[in-house]
Formats: structure tokens, C-alpha cells, sequence
């Protein structure tokens, strides 16, 4: 089910730069969660497993129950939205997984998010949003007045947005040093700029719902593209230092108000 991937020259000096132990392998099925047989099946590439579990307290009564799972003690590598290139802390070394729907990605594109697992690999930041939150998720649950899908699809944003923060430094570094994957990550950001001033009026006349056009205004972070409100709230230092009381507030104002507009409208 793994195969070991080559990499050229300039993918493998930023792994050995950013995570030099990590394996990145090629997964022959496509997947959002690993089921857990197959998941146990990369301890024979790894030195070890350590499977992570997290506190039910931390979870709504009514969390998507692929959340339920992936707090549980079964071993859960993968989840919905993880995208093309996932990557797990749970083996040691930190493991980096090329899923088969990779087959037919940009070469150089794909290249960069794998770049991009080997820095948030090296920045040490959770492997997902429910570890960012912890117990903070109800809080955030509880300031989003939208179903469990959205607010999973709203916390897993915000998470992106916070680790964009960070990984965003290394990307605007690489100009000189890893030119083709410096390259990559700007036309990503070219691509998702002509959407970006559009997403006020998209989410008011219902075109786009909130958890998509958070997901995809969350998505330009890491790219420094400039956001419309509620969004640039985002993009400051203070979400930086603060994570996710930061990020509930903002939930708690943006939503309060969305409400007063509609009210307004009324």
C-alpha cells in the first residue's frame, strides 16, 4: 500500500533542512482517513507508532463522527479536508502520505505541498484542528450558530489560517534557494486571488455558504494575499499569538454580525 517516493534535487535539501528522518510515501488508494489496519501497516517503515487520543470532553455532543473517531484510541491517520498531501506526527519519524488522488497534480505544485509538510513539520504544529482547539472547540462550536459539518469545515480553516501564519515566512524565503518551488507557491496565490474580493457578496446573496468561503479565504493566508472582512481579522499577529481564543472571539463577533445584517434586511 506504501511505496518509498524519489525526490529531486530541491524537494529533498528542504527535507533535509526542515524534517531529514521523514519518510514521504506514495499511498497506492486515495483516502480521507486511513482505515486503521492499513494505518498500523506503516509501522513496518517507521522506527515506532504513537497513536494520539484526545479528551471526549473536548467534543459537542454532536461532532461529525469521523471526529468522534479520530479523538478516540484507534489509530487514525487522515481527515476530511486534509487535502492531496497529508502527514502525520503519530510515527516517529513524522511520516509524509501522497495520496492517489495526487495522479495528475502539477508536478511542481505537488512538489510544493510536500515542501509545505516538511515545514509545519518542522514547525511543530498540531497534525490538526482538534488538538489546536482542545478544549476550546466546544466554545467555538457553541459561536457558530450553523450544523457540526460546518463548524468541523470552519475549525479545520481556521487552523489552516493559523498555521498560514507561520509557514508563509518560509515559503517568501525560498525565491533564491528553491526557485521552482517558490514559483509554485506564488501562482497558487495568483490562482485564488480573483475570487478573493468577491467573497462578501457571494456569502450575502447565497452564492457561497460561510464554511466554504471561510475555507477558501483561509486558504490565501499562507499565500499573503490581502482578504476582505470579516477574513483580515485573520491575518494578524494577534491570531498568531493568541490561536484559538483568538479565533473563537472572532467567530463570536463575525456571527453576531451576520445576525445584526439580517436583522437589518428584515
Amino acid at each position: 500500500m506504501f511505496l518509498e517516493r524519489s525526490l529531486p534535487d530541491d524537494l529533498a535539501a528542504v527535507r533535509a533542512e526542515r524534517a531529514p528522518d521523514s519518510p514521504v510515501l506514495d499511498v497506492d488508494r486515495d483516502f480521507e482517513t486511513l482505515p486503521p489496519a492499513a494505518a498500523e501497516d506503516l509501522g513496518l517503515l517507521v522506527d515506532a507508532l504513537d497513536p494520539a487520543a484526545y479528551p471526549s470532553e473536548w467534543l459537542p455532543d454532536d461532532a461529525p463522527r469521523p471526529l468522534i473517531r479520530y479523538a478516540g484510541g484507534d489509530f487514525t491517520v487522515g481527515m476530511p479536508g486534509d487535502g492531496t498531501v497529508a502527514w502525520t506526527r503519530q510515527t516517529a519519524p513524522p511520516t509524509v502520505l501522497v495520496k492517489a488522488r495526487a495522479s495528475g497534480t502539477p508536478e511542481d505544485f505537488l512538489d510544493f505541498l510536500i515542501a509545505e509538510a516538511f515545514v509545519r513539520i518542522d514547525l511543530g504544529v498540531p497534525e490538526h484542528f482538534l488538538p489546536f482547539f482542545g478544549e476550546k472547540y466546544r466554545a467555538l462550536d457553541a459561536a457558530i450558530p450553523l450544523g457540526p459539518g460546518d463548524v468541523y469545515q470552519i475549525a479545520a480553516a481556521l487552523y489552516e489560517a493559523w498555521v498560514g501564519l507561520q509557514t508563509r515566512e518560509a515559503f517568501e524565503g525560498w525565491a533564491d534557494d528553491y526557485p521552482r518551488l517558490y514559483e509554485a507557491w506564488i501562482d497558487a496565490g495568483a490562482r485564488l486571488e480573483g475570487r478573493l474580493a468577491d467573497l462578501p457578496r457571494a456569502v450575502a446573496s447565497g452564492r457561497t455558504d460561510f464554511a466554504d468561503a471561510t475555507e477558501f479565504a483561509c486558504s490565501a493566508i499562507k499565500h499573503g494575499l490581502d482578504l476582505p472582512a470579516p477574513f483580515s481579522a485573520l491575518d494578524t499577529s494577534a491570531y498568531l499569538d493568541h490561536g484559538p481564543d483568538y479565533a473563537v472571539r472572532w467567530a463570536e463577533k463575525t456571527f453576531e454580525k451576520l445576525r445584526e445584517a439580517d436583522g437589518e434586511r428584515e
